[in-house]
Protein backbone atom coordinates (compact mmCIF):
# COMPACT_ATOMS: atom_id res chain seq x y z
CA UNK A 1 0.00 0.00 0.00
CA UNK A 2 1.39 3.40 -0.96
CA UNK A 3 2.08 6.10 1.63
CA UNK A 4 -0.46 8.36 -0.08
CA UNK A 5 -3.22 5.75 0.03
CA UNK A 6 -2.43 4.97 3.68
CA UNK A 7 -2.74 8.67 4.47
CA UNK A 8 -6.13 8.77 2.77
CA UNK A 9 -7.32 5.83 4.88
CA UNK A 10 -6.31 7.68 8.05
CA UNK A 11 -8.26 10.74 6.90
CA UNK A 12 -11.38 8.64 6.29
CA UNK A 13 -11.05 6.95 9.68
CA UNK A 14 -10.87 10.36 11.35
CA UNK A 15 -13.96 11.56 9.47
CA UNK A 16 -15.94 8.57 10.73
CA UNK A 17 -15.68 9.89 14.27
CA UNK A 18 -17.58 13.08 13.36
CA UNK A 19 -20.41 11.77 11.17
CA UNK A 20 -23.30 9.41 11.74
CA UNK A 21 -23.43 6.64 9.19
CA UNK A 22 -26.59 8.11 7.67
CA UNK A 23 -25.20 11.58 7.09
CA UNK A 24 -21.72 10.31 6.31
CA UNK A 25 -22.59 7.85 3.54
CA UNK A 26 -22.98 10.41 0.75
CA UNK A 27 -20.06 12.52 1.95
CA UNK A 28 -17.92 9.43 2.26
CA UNK A 29 -18.56 8.42 -1.33
CA UNK A 30 -17.73 11.88 -2.66
CA UNK A 31 -14.60 12.21 -0.55
CA UNK A 32 -13.42 8.70 -1.36
CA UNK A 33 -13.84 9.22 -5.11
CA UNK A 34 -12.09 12.58 -4.87
CA UNK A 35 -9.16 11.35 -2.80
CA UNK A 36 -8.81 8.08 -4.68
CA UNK A 37 -8.81 9.91 -8.00
CA UNK A 38 -6.09 12.21 -6.69
CA UNK A 39 -4.07 9.21 -5.54
CA UNK A 40 -4.50 7.38 -8.83
CA UNK A 41 -3.51 10.47 -10.80
CA UNK A 42 -0.08 10.26 -9.18
CA UNK A 43 0.11 6.47 -9.16
CA UNK A 44 0.45 5.67 -12.87
CA UNK A 45 2.93 3.02 -13.98
CA UNK A 46 5.06 3.67 -17.08
CA UNK A 47 3.60 2.47 -20.40
CA UNK A 48 6.81 0.52 -21.15
CA UNK A 49 9.22 -1.49 -19.02
CA UNK A 50 12.33 -0.20 -20.75
CA UNK A 51 14.07 3.01 -19.60
CA UNK A 52 12.06 6.12 -20.47
CA UNK A 53 14.27 7.88 -23.02
CA UNK A 54 12.50 10.56 -25.03
CA UNK A 55 12.98 11.93 -28.52
CA UNK A 56 10.08 14.34 -28.18
CA UNK A 57 8.37 16.06 -25.25
CA UNK A 58 5.09 17.76 -24.45
CA UNK A 59 4.48 21.16 -26.04
CA UNK A 60 7.35 20.78 -28.48
CA UNK A 61 6.91 22.92 -31.60
CA UNK A 62 5.72 20.88 -34.60
CA UNK A 63 4.30 21.92 -38.00
CA UNK A 64 0.82 23.38 -37.39
CA UNK A 65 0.57 21.98 -33.84
CA UNK A 66 2.17 21.60 -30.47
CA UNK A 67 3.23 18.08 -29.57
CA UNK A 68 0.43 16.71 -27.41
CA UNK A 69 2.41 14.00 -25.63
CA UNK A 70 5.83 12.48 -25.21
CA UNK A 71 7.67 10.25 -27.70
CA UNK A 72 9.33 7.31 -25.98
CA UNK A 73 12.21 5.63 -27.78
CA UNK A 74 11.84 1.87 -28.33
CA UNK A 75 15.47 1.00 -29.05
CA UNK A 76 14.96 1.58 -32.78
CA UNK A 77 12.70 -1.46 -33.07
CA UNK A 78 9.01 -2.33 -33.12
CA UNK A 79 7.19 -4.91 -31.02
CA UNK A 80 8.00 -3.58 -27.53
CA UNK A 81 5.17 -4.49 -25.09
CA UNK A 82 2.90 -1.55 -24.17
CA UNK A 83 1.10 -1.51 -20.81
CA UNK A 84 -1.93 0.32 -19.48
CA UNK A 85 -0.76 2.89 -16.92
CA UNK A 86 -3.78 2.28 -14.65
CA UNK A 87 -7.06 0.36 -14.37
CA UNK A 88 -9.65 1.40 -16.90
CA UNK A 89 -11.34 0.41 -20.14
CA UNK A 90 -10.54 0.84 -23.83
CA UNK A 91 -12.81 3.71 -24.86
CA UNK A 92 -11.52 4.33 -28.39
CA UNK A 93 -9.53 2.50 -31.06
CA UNK A 94 -8.26 4.28 -34.14
CA UNK A 95 -6.67 2.83 -37.27
CA UNK A 96 -5.33 5.29 -39.82
CA UNK A 97 -2.78 5.38 -42.63
CA UNK A 98 -1.54 8.73 -41.30
CA UNK A 99 -1.59 10.67 -38.04
CA UNK A 100 -1.52 8.40 -34.98
CA UNK A 101 -1.71 5.23 -37.09
CA UNK A 102 -2.86 2.41 -34.82
CA UNK A 103 -3.88 4.02 -31.52
CA UNK A 104 -5.54 2.95 -28.26
CA UNK A 105 -7.35 5.20 -25.77
CA UNK A 106 -7.84 3.92 -22.22
CA UNK A 107 -10.20 5.80 -19.90
CA UNK A 108 -9.38 5.65 -16.18
CA UNK A 109 -11.53 6.27 -13.10
CA UNK A 110 -9.22 9.14 -12.11
CA UNK A 111 -10.74 11.40 -14.76
CA UNK A 112 -7.89 10.90 -17.19
CA UNK A 113 -7.51 9.04 -20.48
CA UNK A 114 -4.18 7.61 -21.63
CA UNK A 115 -3.33 7.42 -25.33
CA UNK A 116 -0.89 5.03 -27.02
CA UNK A 117 -0.13 5.76 -30.69
CA UNK A 118 1.90 4.54 -33.71
CA UNK A 119 1.34 0.98 -32.50
CA UNK A 120 2.36 -2.08 -34.49
CA UNK A 121 -0.56 -4.16 -33.26
CA UNK A 122 -3.18 -4.40 -30.53
CA UNK A 123 -3.50 -7.20 -27.99
CA UNK A 124 -5.00 -10.33 -29.64
CA UNK A 125 -8.55 -9.92 -28.29
CA UNK A 126 -8.69 -6.26 -29.33
CA UNK A 127 -7.06 -6.95 -32.71
CA UNK A 128 -9.62 -9.66 -33.52
CA UNK A 129 -12.54 -7.34 -32.73
CA UNK A 130 -11.04 -4.47 -34.75
CA UNK A 131 -10.50 -6.73 -37.75
CA UNK A 132 -14.12 -7.89 -37.58
CA UNK A 133 -15.22 -4.25 -37.62
CA UNK A 134 -12.99 -3.48 -40.61
CA UNK A 135 -14.42 -6.35 -42.62
CA UNK A 136 -17.94 -5.42 -41.59
CA UNK A 137 -17.43 -1.83 -42.76
CA UNK A 138 -15.12 -2.83 -45.65
CA UNK A 139 -12.75 -0.06 -44.53
CA UNK A 140 -9.15 -0.15 -43.39
CA UNK A 141 -9.36 3.19 -41.59
CA UNK A 142 -11.77 2.99 -38.66
CA UNK A 143 -12.51 5.05 -35.55
CA UNK A 144 -14.18 2.77 -33.02
CA UNK A 145 -15.73 3.38 -29.60
CA UNK A 146 -16.13 -0.01 -27.84
CA UNK A 147 -17.85 1.43 -24.78
CA UNK A 148 -17.47 0.65 -21.12
CA UNK A 149 -17.08 -3.02 -20.24
CA UNK A 150 -16.06 -4.51 -23.60
CA UNK A 151 -12.31 -4.26 -22.99
CA UNK A 152 -11.54 -3.69 -19.31
CA UNK A 153 -7.83 -3.47 -18.49
CA UNK A 154 -5.77 -3.54 -15.33
CA UNK A 155 -2.82 -1.39 -14.38
CA UNK A 156 0.29 -2.92 -15.93
CA UNK A 157 -1.66 -5.14 -18.33
CA UNK A 158 -0.20 -5.49 -21.82
CA UNK A 159 -2.54 -3.89 -24.34
CA UNK A 160 -0.43 -3.53 -27.50
CA UNK A 161 3.00 -3.64 -29.11
CA UNK A 162 4.97 -0.56 -30.17
CA UNK A 163 5.34 0.25 -33.84
CA UNK A 164 5.92 2.82 -36.54
CA UNK A 165 2.41 3.24 -37.98
CA UNK A 166 0.76 6.43 -39.20
CA UNK A 167 2.88 9.55 -39.60
CA UNK A 168 5.61 8.26 -37.31
CA UNK A 169 9.13 9.21 -38.37
CA UNK A 170 10.63 6.05 -36.87
CA UNK A 171 9.82 3.34 -34.31
CA UNK A 172 8.63 4.86 -31.01
CA UNK A 173 5.63 5.15 -28.70
CA UNK A 174 3.66 8.40 -28.72
CA UNK A 175 2.07 8.61 -25.27
CA UNK A 176 -0.47 11.09 -23.88
CA UNK A 177 -2.47 11.72 -20.73
CA UNK A 178 -5.67 13.68 -21.41
CA UNK A 179 -8.36 15.05 -19.15
CA UNK A 180 -11.27 12.81 -20.03
CA UNK A 181 -14.03 15.44 -19.90
CA UNK A 182 -12.25 18.21 -21.83
CA UNK A 183 -10.04 15.88 -23.90
CA UNK A 184 -7.21 18.36 -23.26
CA UNK A 185 -3.77 16.73 -23.32
CA UNK A 186 -1.72 17.39 -20.19
CA UNK A 187 2.02 17.14 -19.66
CA UNK A 188 2.80 13.47 -18.92
CA UNK A 189 6.02 14.44 -17.15
CA UNK A 190 3.99 16.06 -14.36
CA UNK A 191 2.77 12.61 -13.19
CA UNK A 192 5.98 11.32 -11.68
CA UNK A 193 7.43 9.22 -14.52
CA UNK A 194 11.18 8.93 -14.01
CA UNK A 195 13.12 10.89 -16.64
CA UNK A 196 16.76 11.78 -16.06
CA UNK A 197 17.13 15.50 -16.72
CA UNK A 198 19.78 17.75 -15.21
CA UNK A 199 20.49 19.62 -18.46
CA UNK A 200 19.52 23.27 -18.89
CA UNK A 201 17.72 24.56 -21.99
CA UNK A 202 20.00 25.96 -24.71
CA UNK A 203 19.40 29.28 -26.51
CA UNK A 204 21.09 30.08 -29.82
CA UNK A 205 19.43 33.18 -31.28
CA UNK A 206 17.54 36.27 -30.14
CA UNK A 207 15.08 38.05 -32.44
CA UNK A 208 13.81 41.60 -31.92
CA UNK A 209 10.61 42.63 -33.73
CA UNK A 210 9.21 46.09 -34.51
CA UNK A 211 5.54 45.72 -33.55
CA UNK A 212 4.02 49.12 -34.41
CA UNK A 213 4.20 51.28 -37.53
CA UNK A 214 6.80 53.54 -35.93
CA UNK A 215 8.92 50.82 -34.31
CA UNK A 216 12.46 50.15 -35.45
CA UNK A 217 15.39 47.98 -34.36
CA UNK A 218 18.90 49.18 -35.20
CA UNK A 219 17.07 51.79 -37.33
CA UNK A 220 15.48 49.02 -39.38
CA UNK A 221 11.72 48.43 -39.64
CA UNK A 222 12.33 44.68 -40.05
CA UNK A 223 13.07 42.10 -37.39
CA UNK A 224 16.71 41.68 -36.41
CA UNK A 225 18.53 38.50 -35.38
CA UNK A 226 21.32 38.40 -32.79
CA UNK A 227 23.43 35.30 -32.23
CA UNK A 228 23.71 34.32 -28.57
CA UNK A 229 26.74 33.06 -26.66
CA UNK A 230 26.95 31.71 -23.11
CA UNK A 231 28.99 34.04 -20.89
CA UNK A 232 29.11 34.70 -17.16
CA UNK A 233 26.11 32.52 -16.29
CA UNK A 234 23.74 33.68 -19.06
CA UNK A 235 23.20 33.80 -22.80
CA UNK A 236 24.04 37.21 -24.26
CA UNK A 237 24.27 38.76 -27.76
CA UNK A 238 27.58 37.75 -29.38
CA UNK A 239 30.23 40.45 -29.27
CA UNK A 240 28.33 42.36 -26.57
CA UNK A 241 26.21 43.94 -29.29
CA UNK A 242 24.39 47.06 -28.20
CA UNK A 243 20.78 46.78 -29.38
CA UNK A 244 18.98 50.00 -30.14
CA UNK A 245 15.26 50.32 -30.70
CA UNK A 246 12.29 52.61 -30.59
CA UNK A 247 8.64 52.33 -29.67
CA UNK A 248 6.83 48.99 -29.29
CA UNK A 249 9.08 45.95 -29.57
CA UNK A 250 8.66 42.21 -29.12
CA UNK A 251 11.18 39.41 -28.80
CA UNK A 252 11.70 35.86 -30.00
CA UNK A 253 13.89 33.04 -28.72
CA UNK A 254 15.45 30.18 -30.67
CA UNK A 255 15.78 27.60 -27.88
CA UNK A 256 15.66 23.85 -27.29
CA UNK A 257 16.07 21.50 -24.34
CA UNK A 258 18.08 18.31 -23.98
CA UNK A 259 17.61 15.41 -21.58
CA UNK A 260 20.51 13.60 -19.95
CA UNK A 261 22.37 11.21 -22.25
CA UNK A 262 20.16 12.10 -25.20
CA UNK A 263 20.86 14.37 -28.16
CA UNK A 264 17.23 14.58 -29.29
CA UNK A 265 16.08 18.20 -29.36
CA UNK A 266 13.09 18.73 -27.09
CA UNK A 267 10.96 21.82 -26.42
CA UNK A 268 11.13 24.19 -23.49
CA UNK A 269 8.45 23.99 -20.80
CA UNK A 270 8.30 27.57 -19.50
CA UNK A 271 9.29 31.10 -20.49
CA UNK A 272 9.28 34.37 -18.54
CA UNK A 273 10.00 37.79 -20.02
CA UNK A 274 11.09 40.62 -17.71
CA UNK A 275 11.89 44.22 -18.65
CA UNK A 276 13.54 46.24 -15.87
CA UNK A 277 12.56 43.45 -13.43
CA UNK A 278 8.88 43.75 -14.42
CA UNK A 279 7.23 40.52 -15.60
CA UNK A 280 5.83 41.25 -19.07
CA UNK A 281 4.77 37.80 -20.27
CA UNK A 282 5.09 34.09 -19.51
CA UNK A 283 3.89 30.79 -20.87
CA UNK A 284 3.82 27.20 -19.61
CA UNK A 285 3.38 23.96 -21.53
CA UNK A 286 1.25 22.19 -18.91
CA UNK A 287 -2.04 21.71 -20.79
CA UNK A 288 -3.13 22.15 -24.41
CA UNK A 289 -6.39 22.33 -26.34
CA UNK A 290 -6.64 20.36 -29.59
CA UNK A 291 -9.18 22.88 -30.84
CA UNK A 292 -6.56 25.64 -30.66
CA UNK A 293 -3.46 23.79 -31.87
CA UNK A 294 -3.11 25.84 -35.08
CA UNK A 295 -2.58 28.97 -33.00
CA UNK A 296 0.99 27.68 -32.85
CA UNK A 297 1.46 29.52 -36.16
CA UNK A 298 0.87 32.75 -34.24
CA UNK A 299 2.96 31.71 -31.24
CA UNK A 300 6.00 31.07 -33.44
CA UNK A 301 7.65 33.30 -36.02
CA UNK A 302 5.84 31.63 -38.93
CA UNK A 303 7.71 33.62 -41.58
CA UNK A 304 11.05 32.46 -40.18
CA UNK A 305 9.85 28.86 -39.95
CA UNK A 306 8.75 28.83 -43.60
CA UNK A 307 11.99 30.41 -44.81
CA UNK A 308 14.64 28.74 -42.66
CA UNK A 309 12.90 25.97 -40.71
CA UNK A 310 13.77 27.63 -37.38
CA UNK A 311 11.07 27.36 -34.70
CA UNK A 312 11.14 30.63 -32.77
CA UNK A 313 9.07 31.18 -29.61
CA UNK A 314 7.69 34.71 -29.79
CA UNK A 315 7.51 36.30 -26.33
CA UNK A 316 4.69 38.60 -27.43
CA UNK A 317 1.12 37.68 -28.32
CA UNK A 318 -0.63 38.57 -31.57
CA UNK A 319 -4.09 40.12 -31.02
CA UNK A 320 -5.77 37.14 -32.73
CA UNK A 321 -3.86 34.51 -30.76
CA UNK A 322 -6.24 32.68 -28.38
CA UNK A 323 -3.87 30.10 -26.90
CA UNK A 324 -4.35 29.33 -23.22
CA UNK A 325 -0.69 28.71 -22.41
CA UNK A 326 0.04 32.32 -21.41
CA UNK A 327 -0.05 32.68 -17.62
CA UNK A 328 0.87 36.26 -16.80
CA UNK A 329 0.98 38.98 -19.41
CA UNK A 330 1.15 42.74 -19.61
CA UNK A 331 0.35 44.54 -22.88
CA UNK A 332 0.44 41.11 -24.59
CA UNK A 333 4.19 40.92 -24.00
CA UNK A 334 4.94 44.13 -25.93
CA UNK A 335 7.06 46.84 -24.28
CA UNK A 336 7.20 50.49 -25.38
CA UNK A 337 10.82 51.68 -25.57
CA UNK A 338 10.13 55.37 -26.18
CA UNK A 339 11.76 57.14 -23.24
CA UNK A 340 15.36 57.48 -24.43
CA UNK A 341 16.67 55.24 -21.63
CA UNK A 342 18.53 51.93 -21.42
CA UNK A 343 16.39 48.97 -20.37
CA UNK A 344 17.54 45.57 -19.15
CA UNK A 345 15.68 42.59 -20.61
CA UNK A 346 15.74 39.18 -18.96
CA UNK A 347 14.23 36.07 -20.52
CA UNK A 348 14.18 32.89 -18.42
CA UNK A 349 13.56 29.56 -20.13
CA UNK A 350 13.00 26.37 -18.11
CA UNK A 351 12.28 22.68 -18.49
CA UNK A 352 9.75 20.76 -16.41
CA UNK A 353 12.53 19.38 -14.19
CA UNK A 354 13.29 22.92 -13.01
CA UNK A 355 16.50 23.45 -14.96
CA UNK A 356 16.59 27.03 -16.29
CA UNK A 357 18.72 29.35 -18.42
CA UNK A 358 18.82 33.12 -18.66
CA UNK A 359 19.05 35.37 -21.72
CA UNK A 360 20.18 38.88 -20.74
CA UNK A 361 20.56 41.94 -22.97
CA UNK A 362 19.87 45.66 -23.04
CA UNK A 363 17.65 47.73 -25.31
CA UNK A 364 18.79 51.32 -25.77
CA UNK A 365 15.74 53.44 -26.49
CA UNK A 366 16.87 55.88 -29.18
CA UNK A 367 14.63 58.13 -31.22
CA UNK A 368 11.96 58.07 -33.86
CA UNK A 369 13.07 57.85 -37.50
CA UNK A 370 11.03 58.59 -40.65
CA UNK A 371 8.72 55.72 -41.57
CA UNK A 372 9.03 54.58 -45.21
CA UNK A 373 5.91 54.48 -47.34
CA UNK A 374 4.36 51.03 -47.43
CA UNK A 375 2.68 49.96 -50.67
CA UNK A 376 0.00 47.26 -50.52
CA UNK A 377 -3.30 46.30 -52.16
CA UNK A 378 -5.72 46.30 -49.22
CA UNK A 379 -5.69 46.28 -45.42
CA UNK A 380 -7.26 43.18 -43.89
CA UNK A 381 -8.25 43.46 -40.22
CA UNK A 382 -7.88 40.37 -38.05
CA UNK A 383 -11.15 40.86 -36.11
CA UNK A 384 -13.49 41.18 -39.09
CA UNK A 385 -14.42 39.48 -42.35
CA UNK A 386 -12.23 40.44 -45.32
CA UNK A 387 -12.60 40.06 -49.06
CA UNK A 388 -10.92 40.85 -52.34
CA UNK A 389 -12.16 40.45 -55.89
CA UNK A 390 -11.63 41.36 -59.51
CA UNK A 391 -12.80 39.90 -62.81
CA UNK A 392 -10.69 36.76 -62.45
CA UNK A 393 -10.39 35.96 -58.76
CA UNK A 394 -12.41 36.31 -55.56
CA UNK A 395 -11.56 35.46 -51.98
CA UNK A 396 -13.56 35.67 -48.77
CA UNK A 397 -11.67 35.44 -45.47
CA UNK A 398 -13.77 34.82 -42.35
CA UNK A 399 -13.33 36.68 -39.09
CA UNK A 400 -10.71 34.99 -36.95
CA UNK A 401 -8.68 33.62 -39.85
CA UNK A 402 -5.90 36.18 -39.36
CA UNK A 403 -3.76 36.53 -36.26
CA UNK A 404 -3.06 40.23 -36.79
CA UNK A 405 -3.86 42.95 -39.31
CA UNK A 406 -2.50 42.16 -42.77
CA UNK A 407 -1.36 44.49 -45.53
CA UNK A 408 -2.62 42.22 -48.28
CA UNK A 409 -0.86 42.18 -51.65
CA UNK A 410 -2.17 40.88 -54.95
CA UNK A 411 -0.45 40.44 -58.31
CA UNK A 412 -1.45 38.72 -61.55
CA UNK A 413 1.02 37.06 -63.91
CA UNK A 414 0.39 35.19 -67.19
CA UNK A 415 -0.47 31.51 -67.26
CA UNK A 416 2.24 28.89 -67.68
CA UNK A 417 2.29 25.42 -69.21
CA UNK A 418 -0.42 23.04 -67.95
CA UNK A 419 -2.54 25.81 -66.39
CA UNK A 420 -5.97 27.05 -67.43
CA UNK A 421 -5.91 30.50 -65.82
CA UNK A 422 -3.59 33.35 -65.08
CA UNK A 423 -1.44 33.01 -61.97
CA UNK A 424 -2.93 34.92 -59.04
CA UNK A 425 -0.43 35.81 -56.33
CA UNK A 426 -2.49 36.01 -53.14
CA UNK A 427 -0.18 37.49 -50.52
CA UNK A 428 2.54 34.84 -49.91
CA UNK A 429 3.10 31.46 -48.27
CA UNK A 430 4.89 33.12 -45.34
CA UNK A 431 1.65 34.56 -43.89
CA UNK A 432 -0.13 32.18 -41.48
CA UNK A 433 -3.88 31.61 -41.29
CA UNK A 434 -5.95 29.99 -38.55
CA UNK A 435 -9.09 29.31 -40.58
CA UNK A 436 -9.64 28.35 -44.19
CA UNK A 437 -10.92 30.92 -46.68
CA UNK A 438 -12.95 30.51 -49.85
CA UNK A 439 -11.33 31.34 -53.16
CA UNK A 440 -12.55 31.08 -56.73
CA UNK A 441 -10.67 31.61 -59.98
CA UNK A 442 -11.99 32.22 -63.48
CA UNK A 443 -10.52 29.63 -65.86
CA UNK A 444 -9.18 30.58 -69.29
CA UNK A 445 -9.65 28.33 -72.35
CA UNK A 446 -10.89 25.41 -70.27
CA UNK A 447 -12.60 22.86 -72.58
CA UNK A 448 -16.05 21.76 -71.49
CA UNK A 449 -14.93 18.12 -71.46
CA UNK A 450 -12.36 18.99 -68.76
CA UNK A 451 -14.58 21.03 -66.46
CA UNK A 452 -15.20 18.13 -64.07
CA UNK A 453 -11.42 17.53 -63.91
CA UNK A 454 -10.58 21.13 -62.96
CA UNK A 455 -9.22 22.13 -59.57
CA UNK A 456 -7.19 24.88 -57.95
CA UNK A 457 -3.51 24.46 -57.19
CA UNK A 458 -0.63 26.47 -55.79
CA UNK A 459 2.25 26.67 -58.24
CA UNK A 460 5.92 27.03 -57.38
CA UNK A 461 7.04 29.38 -60.15
CA UNK A 462 10.70 28.46 -59.74
CA UNK A 463 10.15 24.73 -60.33
CA UNK A 464 6.81 24.71 -62.12
CA UNK A 465 5.45 22.13 -59.67
CA UNK A 466 1.86 22.12 -58.44
CA UNK A 467 0.32 21.45 -55.04
CA UNK A 468 -3.39 20.65 -55.07
CA UNK A 469 -5.89 22.82 -53.20
CA UNK A 470 -8.82 20.89 -54.64
CA UNK A 471 -12.19 22.33 -55.60
CA UNK A 472 -14.88 22.04 -58.23
CA UNK A 473 -15.96 23.81 -61.41
CA UNK A 474 -19.24 25.69 -60.94
CA UNK A 475 -20.96 28.37 -63.06
CA UNK A 476 -17.82 29.51 -64.84
CA UNK A 477 -15.49 29.46 -61.80
CA UNK A 478 -13.33 26.92 -60.04
CA UNK A 479 -14.02 27.17 -56.31
CA UNK A 480 -12.14 25.74 -53.32
CA UNK A 481 -11.30 26.32 -49.68
CA UNK A 482 -7.74 26.68 -48.47
CA UNK A 483 -5.72 27.59 -45.40
CA UNK A 484 -2.69 28.97 -47.20
CA UNK A 485 -1.92 31.93 -49.41
CA UNK A 486 0.24 31.55 -52.52
CA UNK A 487 0.31 31.54 -56.33
CA UNK A 488 -3.11 30.10 -57.21
CA UNK A 489 -4.20 28.86 -60.63
CA UNK A 490 -6.56 26.44 -62.39
CA UNK A 491 -5.22 23.05 -63.47
CA UNK A 492 -6.83 19.78 -64.53
CA UNK A 493 -6.25 16.22 -63.39
CA UNK A 494 -6.95 13.57 -66.02
CA UNK A 495 -4.32 11.05 -64.93
CA UNK A 496 -5.36 8.05 -62.86
CA UNK A 497 -3.30 6.96 -59.85
CA UNK A 498 -0.41 4.60 -60.53
CA UNK A 499 -0.36 1.03 -59.21
CA UNK A 500 2.99 -0.72 -58.97
CA UNK A 501 2.94 -4.40 -57.92
CA UNK A 502 5.64 -5.34 -55.42
CA UNK A 503 4.67 -8.97 -54.83
CA UNK A 504 3.38 -10.27 -58.17
CA UNK A 505 5.52 -10.81 -61.28
CA UNK A 506 3.98 -10.61 -64.74
CA UNK A 507 0.52 -10.69 -63.17
CA UNK A 508 0.78 -14.39 -62.39
CA UNK A 509 3.62 -15.26 -60.01
CA UNK A 510 3.45 -14.53 -56.27
CA UNK A 511 6.90 -13.37 -55.14
CA UNK A 512 6.27 -12.87 -51.40
CA UNK A 513 4.91 -15.62 -49.15
CA UNK A 514 1.81 -14.78 -47.17
CA UNK A 515 1.12 -11.29 -48.48
CA UNK A 516 0.56 -9.03 -51.49
CA UNK A 517 1.92 -5.47 -51.64
CA UNK A 518 1.46 -2.56 -54.04
CA UNK A 519 2.74 0.99 -54.22
CA UNK A 520 -0.01 3.48 -55.12
CA UNK A 521 0.53 7.15 -55.95
CA UNK A 522 -1.31 10.09 -57.46
CA UNK A 523 0.52 13.12 -58.85
CA UNK A 524 -2.04 15.89 -58.34
CA UNK A 525 -5.46 15.67 -56.71
CA UNK A 526 -4.48 12.84 -54.36
CA UNK A 527 -5.86 9.37 -53.67
CA UNK A 528 -9.46 9.41 -52.49
CA UNK A 529 -10.12 5.70 -52.03
CA UNK A 530 -8.93 2.20 -52.82
CA UNK A 531 -10.38 -1.29 -52.56
CA UNK A 532 -8.88 -4.75 -52.99
CA UNK A 533 -10.70 -7.97 -53.80
CA UNK A 534 -9.62 -11.60 -53.88
CA UNK A 535 -11.97 -13.89 -55.80
CA UNK A 536 -14.45 -10.99 -55.92
CA UNK A 537 -14.54 -10.66 -52.11
CA UNK A 538 -13.31 -7.53 -50.30
CA UNK A 539 -10.10 -8.09 -48.34
CA UNK A 540 -8.25 -5.92 -45.85
CA UNK A 541 -5.50 -3.92 -47.55
CA UNK A 542 -3.57 -1.76 -45.09
CA UNK A 543 -2.12 1.56 -46.30
CA UNK A 544 1.03 3.23 -45.01
CA UNK A 545 1.03 6.87 -46.15
CA UNK A 546 4.76 7.29 -45.52
CA UNK A 547 5.73 4.71 -48.11
CA UNK A 548 2.55 4.78 -50.24
CA UNK A 549 2.51 1.00 -49.86
CA UNK A 550 -0.64 -1.06 -49.31
CA UNK A 551 -0.51 -4.71 -48.30
CA UNK A 552 -2.87 -7.58 -47.69
CA UNK A 553 -1.62 -10.17 -45.21
CA UNK A 554 -3.27 -13.46 -46.13
CA UNK A 555 -5.86 -14.44 -43.52
CA UNK A 556 -8.86 -16.71 -43.12
CA UNK A 557 -10.60 -14.90 -45.96
CA UNK A 558 -8.38 -16.59 -48.55
CA UNK A 559 -8.27 -20.36 -49.06
CA UNK A 560 -4.96 -22.16 -49.40
CA UNK A 561 -3.92 -24.51 -52.18
CA UNK A 562 -5.74 -22.97 -55.13
CA UNK A 563 -5.57 -20.34 -57.85
CA UNK A 564 -6.90 -16.88 -56.95
CA UNK A 565 -7.86 -13.68 -58.75
CA UNK A 566 -6.91 -10.32 -57.29
CA UNK A 567 -8.36 -6.95 -58.23
CA UNK A 568 -7.22 -3.57 -56.88
CA UNK A 569 -9.10 -0.36 -57.69
CA UNK A 570 -7.66 3.08 -56.84
CA UNK A 571 -9.51 6.39 -57.36
CA UNK A 572 -8.28 9.98 -57.01
CA UNK A 573 -10.28 13.09 -56.08
CA UNK A 574 -11.14 13.81 -59.73
CA UNK A 575 -12.77 10.43 -60.35
CA UNK A 576 -9.79 9.04 -62.28
CA UNK A 577 -9.69 5.30 -61.62
CA UNK A 578 -6.97 2.71 -62.17
CA UNK A 579 -7.67 -1.03 -61.87
CA UNK A 580 -5.06 -3.75 -61.54
CA UNK A 581 -6.00 -7.41 -62.04
CA UNK A 582 -3.89 -10.55 -61.78
CA UNK A 583 -3.99 -14.21 -60.77
CA UNK A 584 -1.77 -16.13 -58.40
CA UNK A 585 -1.51 -19.46 -56.65
CA UNK A 586 -1.54 -19.71 -52.85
Amino acid sequence: MSVLFATICVIFATLLKYYTMKSFSYSFVLLFVSFFSFAQKHDFVPPVKIPLILNGNFGELRPNHFHGGIDIKTNGTTGIPIYSIADGYVSRISVSSSGYGNALYVTHTSGYTSVYAHLEKFSPVIAEWVKDQQYSKEEFEVNLFPGWGRFSVKKGEEIARSGNSGSSGGPHLHFEIRETDSEHPTNPLSYGFKINDTSKPVASNLYVYPVSEKSHVQKSFKKQRFELVYFNGAYRPKGQVSISGWNKLGFGIDAVDYLDGNWSKCGIFKMELHVDSLLINSFEMDELDFGKMRFINSHIDYDEFMRSGKKIHKTFIDPGNKLGIYKKTKNRGVFDFDDGKKHEVLIVISDIAGNSSKIIFNINSTEEVPVPQDVYTKLFEYDSENSFENDEVELDIPEGALFTNLKFNYKKTPSIANTYSNIHKLQDKYTPLYKSFDVKVKPVSLPERLQDKALLAVVDLSSGSFSSIGGEYSFGWVRASTRAFGNVCVVVDTVAPSITPLSIKEKKTLMEPGQIRFKIKDKLSGIKSYAGFVDDKWVLFELDDKSSVIKYKFDEHIAKGKQHKIKLSVEDHKQNINVYEASFYY
